[in-house]
């Protein structure tokens, strides 16, 4: 935990204590937990156990990075004459909607029309509904850019309908990949925390896995 709290903080550019900025904090202290932890299970089990280590590596990048991801998109445009410092902030807020359009429109679909199977992962989930979700969450997205260029001069609907698609997408696979986790872990719900929602981890899987991806096109593909 505290590695990943390192981690998160490494992308916290924005924030400081008493003057000290929090990134330089988590990238050396990250950076020396990250070394120190599996040496201390070897000092303290004997023995080199890959698979935990693994494990603890995966919930790193898998969490932790995701958030850290996030918060870099937070803060990407500060300073940005364009676009405008808060643009960073209706970036987190355009993936958020994103996958919960996609995951409303699939459901209704779904439950509407739905009759192929889409994974054996997730028996609920069809074909009509997920691309239902994707095509439409696209859609609502670019109608929200057209109005944004009106008052923001925000004029690229490409921004809001790629980063909504790469949501819509790769929060559709984050989704899965949590149901295929709990599998292999046995358990049907990821905490008892939140009844009938199946714990944070359901609330919040595709989040985390599709943010990586639209950082990826924020960086390389906005950049050109």
């Amino acid at each position: 935990m505290l590695a990943g709290w390192c981690i998160m903080l490494f992308f916290a550019d924005d924030y400081r204590i008493f003057s000290i900025p929090l990134h330089l904090v988590g990238q050396w202290a990250g950076l020396f937990l990250i070394i120190v932890l599996p040496l201390a299970e070897v000092f303290f089990v004997r023995k080199i156990n890959f698979k935990v280590i693994g494990f603890s590596l995966l919930g790193l990048v898998y969490i932790s990075l995701s958030w850290g991801l996030l918060t870099d998109i937070r803060s990407k445009f500060e300073g940005d004459e364009l676009l405008g410092d808060f643009f960073g902030k209706v970036m987190v807020v355009l993936i958020i909607a994103s996958i919960w359009i996609n995951d409303t429109m699939a459901y209704i679909v779904g439950s509407l029309i739905g009759k192929t199977p889409f994974s054996k992962i997730s028996p609920k989930k069809t074909w009509e509904g997920t691309i239902s979700g994707i095509i439409l969450a696209a859609i609502v997205m670019s109608l929200l850019s057209y109005f944004a260029a009106n008052r923001f001069d925000w004029s690229n609907i490409e921004i809001f309908s790629s980063i909504a698609g790469i949501a819509a997408v790769m929060g559709t696979v984050g989704d899965l990949l949590e149901s295929k986790l709990k599998r292999l872990a046995n358990v049907k719900d990821s905490g008892t925390i939140l009844p009938g929602h199946g714990g944070f981890l359901d609330r919040f899987d595709s989040l985390l896995f599709a943010t990586p991806f639209v950082w990826l096109y924020i960086v390389f593909a906005m950049a050109n």
